[in-house]
């Protein structure tokens, strides 16, 4: 059962890292490439938890979705094609004094069929490269909605040329 740590660190605040993970509406494959919108369900969504099926490219997996803690956000899979177990992604969100956010990940891949198995062998392996790509190009999705927020006027500038 493979487990993969990643690490980042960010301009943004743990409130809008959190805020974009648990944006479960359209395009949110722009900020997560293994969330493809046609996968896509919330089952149910509260002030501090959800219940999602989401995935892409044939895997798909129910997560339970709980923020309550404002410094970790706890992803525990609840049913998939391919993983079950313990399989899951725990976010650790640690402010710096410089206010820069360290974002640390644990992704656990726990394959309940053959194809499962495969997958997880491969992803600790060779593929934990492919984890990290997707986890930067959410981080730098984030941090250029967080830029495009703070300086609305940027956006407005052209129109009044």
């Amino acid at each position: 059962m493979p487990t993969i740590h990643l690490h980042r660190t960010t301009t943004v605040t743990p409130e809008r890292y959190v805020a974009g993970l648990t944006d479960f509406g359209p395009g949110r494959s722009k900020l997560f490439g293994n969330s493809a919108d046609a996968y896509l369900k919330v089952h149910h969504r509260g002030r501090s938890h959800a219940d999602v099926t989401e995935g892409s490219g044939g895997i798909w997996e129910r997560l339970h979705y709980d923020w309550s803690d404002p410094n970790r956000v706890v992803l525990t899979t609840t049913d998939s094609n391919v993983w079950g177990g313990a399989s899951g992604h725990t976010y650790t969100f640690s402010r710096q004094p410089d206010g820069m956010t360290d974002i640390d990940v644990i992704v656990i891949r726990d394959g309940k069929s053959l194809t499962g198995r495969l997958l997880g062998f491969v992803l600790g392996t060779m593929g934990r490269r492919v984890l990290e790509k997707a986890f930067e190009n959410s981080v730098k999705a984030i941090e250029a909605q967080n830029n495009k927020a703070e300086r609305p006027e940027a956006d407005n500038s052209s129109l009044a040329a």
